[in-house]
């Protein structure tokens, strides 16, 4: 699958977030598609059926964890990754256990972040920046 081929929602609620990956993963090739909340992201998630999903795990009101559980729910949710800051052992467990596929800790840069996606999604990917987000 290339890159062009595959798209991505990003789930955020910080919009400075959500425009940073927006422009990175435009960049690398990637249709992407933005929620700034687990309600929105549920919604989006079932309309277009992303090839994966980047998620915050820590996110007000509907939580990331919580959302992943009813995208499971809703048979969506195994292309989860989510975005979790160090120190929060407990809350990648519980991800682990409701199923999510895969995570990176905050702060984290471009390449790290590529090769996540890449890995969870067989893509390829050019020459990265290297820049930190979180």
């Amino acid at each position: 699958m290339s890159n062009s081929q595959a798209t991505i929602l990003v789930i955020d609620d910080q919009p400075g977030i959500r425009r940073l990956l927006t422009e990175v993963l435009q960049d690398e090739g990637y249709h992407v598609i933005t929620a700034a909340n687990g309600y929105e992201g549920i919604q989006a998630a079932l309309t277009v059926n992303p090839n994966v999903i980047l998620m915050d795990m820590k996110m007000p009101g509907m939580d990331g964890i919580e959302a992943l559980k009813e995208l499971k729910r809703q048979g969506q949710g195994d292309q989860v990754i989510m975005m979790t800051a160090y120190g929060e052992l407990d809350m990648v467990n519980e991800a682990k256990e409701a199923g999510m596929r895969d995570y990176i800790t905050k702060p984290f840069d471009i390449i790290s972040l590529c090769q996540i996606i890449q890995n969870n999604i067989g893509a390829n990917f050019g020459d990265a920046r290297r820049l930190m987000i979180g």
